[in-house]
Protein backbone atom coordinates (compact mmCIF):
# COMPACT_ATOMS: atom_id res chain seq x y z
CA UNK A 1 0.00 0.00 0.00
CA UNK A 2 1.22 2.88 -0.92
CA UNK A 3 2.69 5.95 1.97
CA UNK A 4 0.44 8.45 2.80
CA UNK A 5 1.88 11.10 4.81
CA UNK A 6 -1.09 13.40 5.33
CA UNK A 7 -2.78 10.32 6.82
CA UNK A 8 0.60 9.35 9.03
CA UNK A 9 1.23 12.84 10.82
CA UNK A 10 -2.54 13.26 11.36
CA UNK A 11 -2.34 9.99 13.42
CA UNK A 12 1.10 10.92 14.92
CA UNK A 13 -0.66 14.37 15.85
CA UNK A 14 -3.64 12.60 17.44
CA UNK A 15 -1.08 10.69 19.76
CA UNK A 16 0.58 13.73 20.44
CA UNK A 17 -2.59 15.79 21.44
CA UNK A 18 -3.71 12.61 23.28
CA UNK A 19 -0.57 12.55 25.31
CA UNK A 20 -0.53 15.67 25.97
CA UNK A 21 -4.38 16.28 27.05
CA UNK A 22 -3.66 13.37 29.39
CA UNK A 23 -0.72 15.12 30.93
CA UNK A 24 -2.80 18.33 31.65
CA UNK A 25 -2.79 18.49 35.84
CA UNK A 26 -5.44 21.76 36.08
CA UNK A 27 -8.94 20.74 36.50
CA UNK A 28 -10.48 24.41 35.92
CA UNK A 29 -9.15 23.45 32.48
CA UNK A 30 -11.59 20.72 31.45
CA UNK A 31 -13.39 23.26 29.40
CA UNK A 32 -9.98 23.58 27.45
CA UNK A 33 -8.86 20.47 27.37
CA UNK A 34 -12.33 19.09 25.82
CA UNK A 35 -12.17 21.36 23.17
CA UNK A 36 -8.44 20.58 22.73
CA UNK A 37 -8.77 17.25 22.31
CA UNK A 38 -11.88 16.94 20.19
CA UNK A 39 -10.56 19.23 17.41
CA UNK A 40 -7.72 17.79 17.40
CA UNK A 41 -8.16 14.74 17.16
CA UNK A 42 -10.74 15.39 14.72
CA UNK A 43 -8.10 16.51 12.42
CA UNK A 44 -6.94 12.82 11.17
CA UNK A 45 -10.48 11.73 12.04
CA UNK A 46 -11.51 13.43 8.85
CA UNK A 47 -8.33 12.61 6.80
CA UNK A 48 -9.00 9.14 7.15
CA UNK A 49 -12.49 9.40 6.55
CA UNK A 50 -12.00 11.24 3.28
CA UNK A 51 -9.74 8.58 1.94
CA UNK A 52 -13.32 6.89 2.04
CA UNK A 53 -15.16 9.94 0.27
CA UNK A 54 -18.32 8.73 -2.28
CA UNK A 55 -16.99 11.74 -4.74
CA UNK A 56 -14.10 14.28 -5.54
CA UNK A 57 -15.95 17.28 -3.69
CA UNK A 58 -16.91 14.82 -0.94
CA UNK A 59 -13.48 14.19 -0.26
CA UNK A 60 -12.46 18.19 -0.72
CA UNK A 61 -15.00 18.43 2.22
CA UNK A 62 -14.18 16.32 4.48
CA UNK A 63 -10.16 17.79 4.49
CA UNK A 64 -11.78 20.82 4.79
CA UNK A 65 -13.39 20.26 7.54
CA UNK A 66 -9.93 18.94 8.73
CA UNK A 67 -8.20 21.97 8.09
CA UNK A 68 -11.36 23.77 10.04
CA UNK A 69 -10.23 21.55 13.07
CA UNK A 70 -6.57 22.15 12.70
CA UNK A 71 -7.41 25.61 12.88
CA UNK A 72 -9.16 25.36 16.03
CA UNK A 73 -6.69 23.13 17.33
CA UNK A 74 -4.54 25.94 16.99
CA UNK A 75 -6.46 28.07 18.78
CA UNK A 76 -6.89 25.92 22.14
CA UNK A 77 -3.20 24.91 22.02
CA UNK A 78 -2.51 28.38 21.92
CA UNK A 79 -4.67 29.54 24.47
CA UNK A 80 -3.13 26.85 26.53
CA UNK A 81 0.46 27.28 26.16
CA UNK A 82 -0.39 31.43 27.40
CA UNK A 83 -2.65 30.55 30.27
CA UNK A 84 0.70 28.21 31.67
CA UNK A 85 -1.66 24.95 31.00
CA UNK A 86 1.18 23.36 28.92
CA UNK A 87 5.16 23.86 28.85
CA UNK A 88 5.92 25.85 25.71
CA UNK A 89 8.21 22.42 24.22
CA UNK A 90 5.15 20.71 24.32
CA UNK A 91 3.17 23.37 22.68
CA UNK A 92 6.07 24.30 19.96
CA UNK A 93 6.36 20.56 18.66
CA UNK A 94 2.65 20.01 18.40
CA UNK A 95 2.08 23.08 16.83
CA UNK A 96 4.39 22.74 14.21
CA UNK A 97 3.10 19.37 13.47
CA UNK A 98 -0.33 21.15 13.27
CA UNK A 99 1.04 23.72 10.76
CA UNK A 100 2.55 20.89 8.63
CA UNK A 101 -0.94 19.03 8.48
CA UNK A 102 -2.59 22.62 7.55
CA UNK A 103 0.01 23.17 4.64
CA UNK A 104 -0.57 19.89 3.19
CA UNK A 105 -4.45 20.13 3.68
CA UNK A 106 -4.47 23.21 2.09
CA UNK A 107 -2.44 21.52 -0.86
CA UNK A 108 -4.02 18.55 -1.22
CA UNK A 109 -7.76 21.11 -1.17
CA UNK A 110 -6.58 23.30 -4.53
CA UNK A 111 -4.81 20.17 -6.30
CA UNK A 112 -8.11 18.21 -5.93
CA UNK A 113 -10.51 21.30 -6.58
CA UNK A 114 -8.27 21.78 -9.79
CA UNK A 115 -8.57 18.05 -10.96
CA UNK A 116 -12.36 18.57 -10.77
CA UNK A 117 -12.16 21.43 -13.28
Amino acid sequence: MAENILLDLSFEFAVAIVNLVDGVKTPKSSFMIDQLARAGTSVGANIHEAQYAQSKKDFVAKLEIALKESSETSYWLKLMAETGRIEAESYQYIEKLCGNIRRLLIASCKTAKESMK
